[in-house]
C-alpha cells in the first residue's frame, strides 16, 4: 500500500492545481468579456473634442473628432496584419492648431514604405489610446531605418514633437489611399483566456491518466 501513497498524493495533487489554473482562467474570460463590452461601448459612443490633460486613467479608448493638419513627419512600427501579411503602423504628428498630437493612420504594406507624404488637412474621428506594448524585451527603435517595434506613445512624441496624447483613427478624411485604418475594437484586444483554460484542463486529464497508468503499473509489477 505505501507504494501507491506517493504516485496518488502527487497526481491527485497536480491534477487539483491543473484544474484550479483552468478554473482561473474560465474567472479571468468572464472577468475580460465584461471588460470588452465596456470598451465596445466607450468606443462606439459620440466622439468630441479633445478634452485638454488627457490620461491614461481617464481618457483611455475614449472617442475623439479632430481637425488639422497631418504632418510629414512619421514612424513606422512593425506589425504584421491577418490576411494582408507584414507592414507597419503609421503614428505621424498631428497638429491641431494650439498643440500638435499623435495619430495613428493605421496599415501600410511593406512595400509602401518609401511613399512620401504631404502635409494635408484633415478631419479625423478615432479613440485615444494609451497602449501597454512596452516590455524588457522590446527591441529598441532602428532610427537609422526609421522602424519601430511597439506604440511606445512617450517616446514617439518626443521623436516627432507632440504631447505624449495618441489618437487611434477611426476614419480619416481625406486619407492616404496606400493606408488602412485600424481602429480600436473588441476584437483588436486580445483574449486567449478560453484557450488557456482549455489548455489546463487537456494537463488535468493528461495527469490523471498518467497517474492511473503509473498506478496500474506499480500494482503490476508488485503483482509479478
Amino acid at each position: 500500500m505505501k507504494k501507491f501513497v506517493s504516485p496518488l498524493i502527487f497526481g491527485v495533487g497536480g491534477v487539483l492545481i491543473l484544474i484550479l489554473l483552468g478554473s482561473w482562467q474560465i474567472q479571468r474570460l468572464s472577468w475580460k468579456q465584461n471588460i470588452l463590452s465596456e470598451i465596445e461601448l466607450t468606443t462606439t459612443a459620440t466622439p468630441n473634442q479633445l478634452p485638454g490633460n488627457e490620461s491614461i486613467t481617464k481618457n483611455q479608448y475614449m472617442p475623439v473628432i479632430a481637425t488639422g493638419e497631418i504632418l510629414a513627419s512619421e514612424v513606422h512600427v512593425l506589425m504584421s496584419l491577418k490576411y494582408k501579411g507584414p507592414g507597419y503602423r503609421v503614428i505621424s504628428a498631428f497638429d491641431l492648431g494650439h498643440r500638435k498630437v499623435l495619430l495613428d493612420q493605421g496599415f501600410m504594406p511593406l512595400g509602401a514604405k518609401g511613399t512620401l507624404s504631404k502635409p494635408w488637412r484633415a478631419n479625423v474621428i478615432g479613440n485615444l489610446y494609451w497602449p501597454d506594448e512596452i516590455d524588457s524585451f522590446t527591441p529598441k527603435p532602428d532610427l537609422t531605418k526609421e522602424i519601430w517595434f511597439a506604440r511606445d506613445v512617450t517616446a514617439i512624441a518626443s521623436k516627432l514633437g507632440t504631447d505624449s496624447v495618441m489618437i487611434v483613427a477611426r476614419s480619416i478624411s481625406p486619407q492616404r489611399p496606400e493606408l488602412m485604418t485600424l481602429p480600436i475594437t473588441p476584437e483588436r484586444i486580445p483574449n486567449n483566456h478560453f484557450q488557456y483554460a482549455l489548455t489546463w484542463f487537456s494537463l488535468a486529464f493528461v495527469w490523471a491518466g498518467m497517474t492511473l497508468y503509473l498506478v496500474w503499473r506499480i500494482r503490476y509489477t508488485k503483482r509479478n
